[in-house]
């Protein structure tokens, strides 16, 4: 499957997340805290699969259309 997130990791942190979709650091905990974007807790530290965001961006794509 080809996407615009090729090579990137499986997990992604909160700022890789940021970069990606040019957020701040606060709307994406908040999607995350919304459950608008999936995420894992591993320990301390927050990661976002990479197929989550794909989806989420997908979501977002559709409700726009």
């Amino acid at each position: 499957m080809s996407n615009s997130l090729s090579g990137t990791p499986e997990a992604l942190t909160v700022p890789e997340v940021m970069r990606a979709l040019r957020l701040s650091r606060f709307k994406v905990y908040d999607l995350i805290r919304s459950r608008e974007l999936a995420s894992i807790k591993i320990g301390r530290c927050r990661r976002v699969p990479a197929d989550a965001l794909r989806t989420f961006i997908e979501h977002q794509l559709k409700e726009a259309a």
